[in-house]
């Protein structure tokens, strides 16, 4: 399904892809990063399950197969764009993950061209820092914040336009 070199490419979330995601499984300590099913996520109408929100934030991100590989959220902030990031369960670890980002941040330059771009990862979580850092983010900063399970450390990393 995948094939070298991949290109990836940043296209509206469909709803079929939103789907898709709620059925994905990542192994522990990455289970954390699951979402409840996509009924659910419908009934409660939040994250990619709100339309609205689907259509303003979320973006997928496919090969040059169309293939689903990932989606981003490209969340708007004063002066700030946030990333949320989730890569397909069987393409993490394949070192693929800068080629990945690469696409996310262009379609955050492309549609916040004067905002700055960051993201927040849990300390723990070295393969996707390395993707980060590999795709020109640096740590900025370090802090505790409440997740479902209770506080964790996390980094604030910054892209270096």
């Amino acid at each position: 399904m995948i094939s070298s070199p991949v290109t990836f490419y940043v296209v509206p979330m469909e709803v079929n892809h939103a789907a898709e995601i709620c059925e994905w499984v990542y192994k522990p300590p990455y289970n954390i990063y699951g979402w409840m099913s996509w009924e659910q996520m419908q009934a409660l109408d939040i994250e990619f399950g709100d339309p609205r929100l689907r259509g303003e934030q979320y973006v997928s991100v496919v090969n040059s197969q169309g293939f689903l590989c990932g989606f981003a959220q490209l969340f708007p902030m004063e002066g700030v764009v946030r990333l949320g990031i989730g890569m397909r369960p069987d393409l993490c670890g394949q070192g693929m993950g800068h080629l990945f980002m690469s696409a996310i941040v262009k379609a955050a330059l492309a549609r916040y061209p004067e905002r700055e771009i960051d993201l927040e990862v849990l300390t723990w979580n070295q393969r996707a820092i390395r993707a980060y850092q590999k795709s020109g983010f640096t740590i900025t900063d370090t802090y505790e914040r409440r997740t479902p399970t209770g506080d964790k450390l996390f980094y604030c990393m910054v892209y270096d336009k």
